[in-house]
C-alpha cells in the first residue's frame, strides 16, 4: 500500500462517506487532525483505500485488490464491510468481530452542560502529567490524539477532578466534518458516582457549540456505557462490528 500525501488526504476521506458514527469516522478524523496515514492499493486510480489513526483503522474499495501481507501495518479496530473479512483473516487468522450500536444526541435533546454539581472542565496542556498518570486501562483514550499531550492541546476534551486527581475524561475521540464521536473513561475506583456521565454533558455543550452532532459508540453488552449515553438522551441510530487485528477485545466494564 502507497502512503498518501498529506494534501491529499481530505480528498481520500471521500471514500469513506457519508459521515456516519461508527469506526469509519477514524477517516474524517485523520484528514481533519493530521494524526495518522491514508493508504491505497496504487496513487493513480486507486481501487482500496485504508485510513489509519493509532489503534483504529478502516478499509473501503475492492479486497480483491490488496495482498494480505500489505495489511501488516494493522493493529487495532478496523471498520470494514464483510467482504473484507477473508483478507483481514489471512492477514491475522485471529482476528475477531465486535459487535457495536451507534448513537447520535437529537438536536431538540436538551443536555445541562453541569450535572450534580459536578466540575467537569476543559482539559489543557498543563493537564498532560495529569492525563499521563489516569488509570493505566484507560491509556486508549488518548490513542486518536496521539497521545496525552496531544489530548490535552485538542481543546476537546474533558475532565473530572477529585482531591487534585483527574478520575473521569470525555473526549472527541474521533473528529469529523460532522459528528464528533465521545470516548468516556472512568478511573474504576470513581465509577457508579456520575462523573463520566458530568464530563459527556459538558463536552456535549462543546461539541454542540462547534456546530457539530454529539455520537457515541460501544458495544451492546456494555451496559454502564449504554446506560451513560441514554441518560444523556442520545438514540440508537445503528449497528455494526469491528475487527479486533492483531489486540485483544476489550473487556466490559
Amino acid at each position: 500500500m502507497h502512503e498518501i500525501a498529506a494534501d491529499d488526504r481530505r480528498r481520500f476521506a471521500a471514500w469513506f462517506a457519508p459521515e456516519r458514527p461508527g469506526g469509519a469516522m477514524c477517516a474524517a478524523h485523520v484528514a481533519r487532525t493530521g494524526i495518522g496515514s491514508f493508504y491505497a492499493d496504487r496513487l493513480d486510480e486507486p481501487r482500496a483505500v485504508l485510513a489509519q489513526a493509532p489503534g483504529n483503522a478502516a478499509l473501503r474499495g475492492d479486497p480483491g485488490a490488496v495482498r494480505p501481507e500489505a495489511l501488516d501495518v494493522l493493529e487495532g479496530f478496523v471498520d470494514a464491510p464483510p467482504e473484507w473479512l477473508p483478507v483481514l483473516r489471512q492477514a491475522d487468522p485471529g482476528v475477531t468481530p465486535w459487535d457495536r450500536v451507534m448513537f447520535e444526541l437529537p438536536a431538540e435533546v436538551e443536555v445541562p452542560e453541569r450535572i450534580a454539581g459536578i466540575d467537569a472542565r476543559l482539559l489543557g496542556p498543563a493537564d498532560t502529567a495529569a492525563i499521563e498518570t489516569f488509570d493505566a486501562d484507560g491509556a486508549w483514550i488518548h490513542k486518536t490524539w496521539g497521545g496525552a499531550a496531544g489530548m490535552a492541546g485538542s481543546g476537546t476534551a474533558r475532565g473530572v477532578f477529585v482531591e487534585d486527581r483527574l478520575v473521569s475524561i470525555a473526549v472527541a475521540f474521533f473528529l469529523g466534518e460532522v459528528h464528533e464521536e465521545l470516548g468516556v473513561v472512568t478511573d474504576s475506583a470513581h465509577r457508579g458516582r456520575g462523573y463520566s456521565r458530568a464530563a459527556s454533558a459538558a463536552l456535549c455543550a462543546d461539541i454542540r457549540a462547534r456546530g457539530h452532532v454529539p455520537a457515541w459508540t460501544t458495544s451492546p453488552d456494555n451496559a454502564a456505557s449504554v446506560a451513560v449515553a441514554e441518560r444523556l438522551g442520545f438514540r440508537r441510530v445503528g449497528t455494526g462490528l469491528l475487527y479486533a487485528v492483531r489486540v485483544p477485545i476489550p473487556p466490559t466494564e
